[in-house]
Order: structure tokens, then C-alpha cells, then sequence
């Protein structure tokens, strides 16, 4: 388990305890709150101006180094066990390559650990791919080859999806856990969509628990260059998303009073 201390944010100064907010606010439907808003600017100036890491959000007028991906970044506002007020801040799935740095919370689980399973599982996939590579120059004579690699690969694939899925569990503040794959049948009888637990969001209220903090309140916002989609425009804030996050934020909201009014 990390250091607490190493992803709890403080202010410049002191934050008026009248000025909190009552209830947590709705990931659905918000307005941040300007404590809230104090602590993008913080993270907003980190970004601009860190050197510990490069990513490529496309927002640099010189060409940089790998594709551009822009990200979602979300901060919660947070009292600790000293009664101190700061944040937390997290990013979507994984910045310059990577489920871990400074300043930000850790992912709910590590996919990247060095001879994880998910390494493995994606060099049989490479090993799978290559060798129909190599067959497909000549389909008639190995058709039935290619159609049974076809056949694993797929299998091969889910395996991995599911066991991925396995790995991941959800607090809430009661200290209650519960899987994935759990929450999702729950809420939809479906199995978790591709990526669901690696949104900002649920990092953040992990985190929280874990280390025995109490949410406030939360915002999240685009950073960089939109993807295909015209959506998402850099330094807007955006609502969770409801296909990945909505099933795993009512888990891990149980028994907070949000706010409904927004």
C-alpha cells in the first residue's frame, strides 16, 4: 500500500471549513465546487510545467514523441484523519506509458507489473497473431490451421478480458469490497466493458478509502487534443461516464448523501 502522504495535495492556504460543501456532488451532473476549482488550477499549473514525465497531449506547437492522447484528469476533495482538507488527483487509464507517478494516486490494480499476467497473456496473443501472419501468404493450404488459431486466439482473448476483470475490487466507505465483474452484474447482467475501473474517478474514491479519507466533493476535465470524437475539448470539465463508471460509483457511493439538486 502507498504512502498516503505521498498523493494527499494541501492548498496554498488555509481552507475556511464554512466554505465545504454540505453534500458530495453528483459525478453525473455538477458544477464544481470552488475548492474544488482551486485544486484543478494547482494541477492544471503542474501539468503545464512538470518535467518528470512525457506524454503528448498535442498541445505543443513542436513535434513530439509518440501518438497524441489526450486524457481525463480528476481531483477530489478530501479530509484526512489529521482533519486536514486537500485533494487527490488521478488520470484515466495510463499517463506517458505508465500506472504510477508522483503527485497522482495509484491505479485499483497494476496491470504493468513486470510478469504480470497480463504480459504474458499478450505475448501468447503477439505469438498467436505472428504465426497467422505468417500462414495467411498462403490460405488455401492451411485453412484449417488458421480457422483453429482464429478459434484460440478468441478464447485466448476472453480468458485474459475475464481474468483482468477478476482483479479488480471496489470499496466503499462502509469498507465493504466488491469484484467487478460483481458490480456489473448487478447493475446490468453484463460483463464489464473494456477498461471499466481505470477512470479517474474510481481511482480517487479507492484511494480514498483505503487510507481512511473522507470525499468532499470532485471534478473532472478533458486535457489536450480531442480524440476522434469532437466532444472533449481541452480544459472543459466533463461528468463520469456512464457506461464504465455509473455501475462502480454507486458501490462506492453507498451510503454518502450526494447532492441531487445540481
Amino acid at each position: 500500500m502507498s504512502n498516503p502522504s505521498s498523493c494527499f495535495n494541501r492548498f496554498d492556504t488555509a481552507i475556511d471549513p464554512s466554505s465545504l460543501p454540505d453534500l458530495f456532488n453528483d459525478p453525473f451532473n455538477y458544477k464544481p465546487h470552488p475548492i474544488c476549482l482551486l485544486a484543478v488550477d494547482k494541477l492544471q499549473s503542474y501539468l503545464k510545467t512538470q518535467t518528470d514525465w512525457s506524454h503528448n497531449f498535442g498541445l505543443s506547437d513542436s513535434i513530439e514523441d509518440g501518438t497524441v492522447i489526450g486524457k481525463m484528469f480528476g481531483v477530489l476533495l478530501v479530509k484526512n484523519k489529521e482533519k486536514e482538507i486537500g485533494y487527490l488527483a488521478a488520470f484515466s487509464g495510463k499517463l506517458a506509458g505508465e500506472n504510477h507517478h508522483d503527485h497522482f494516486v495509484p491505479p485499483v490494480f497494476d496491470l504493468l507489473i513486470d510478469g504480470g499476467f497480463l504480459n504474458v497473456g499478450m505475448q501468447e496473443l503477439s505469438r498467436i497473431n505472428a504465426l497467422l501472419e505468417s500462414l495467411e501468404e498462403n490460405t488455401s493450404e492451411h485453412a484449417d490451421q488458421i480457422a483453429q488459431l482464429k478459434t484460440d486466439r478468441k478464447e485466448h482473448s476472453n480468458a485474459l478480458q475475464q481474468k483482468i476483470f477478476n482483479h479488480y475490487f471496489f470499496l466503499n466507505q462502509a469498507g465493504e469490497e466488491k469484484s467487478l465483474t460483481d458490480i456489473f452484474k448487478e447493475a446490468t447482467r453484463k460483463n464489464p466493458p473494456s477498461g471499466a475501473g481505470e477512470c479517474a474517478a474510481p481511482k480517487l474514491l479507492q484511494y480514498a478509502f483505503l487510507h481512511n479519507m473522507q470525499p468532499l466533493a470532485m471534478a473532472e476535465f478533458w486535457w489536450g487534443q480531442s480524440p476522434k470524437s469532437t466532444h472533449w475539448k481541452h480544459g472543459n470539465f466533463y461528468p463520469s461516464c456512464q457506461e464504465k463508471c455509473a455501475p462502480i460509483l454507486a458501490h462506492m457511493l453507498k451510503g454518502i448523501l450526494v447532492d441531487s439538486g445540481q
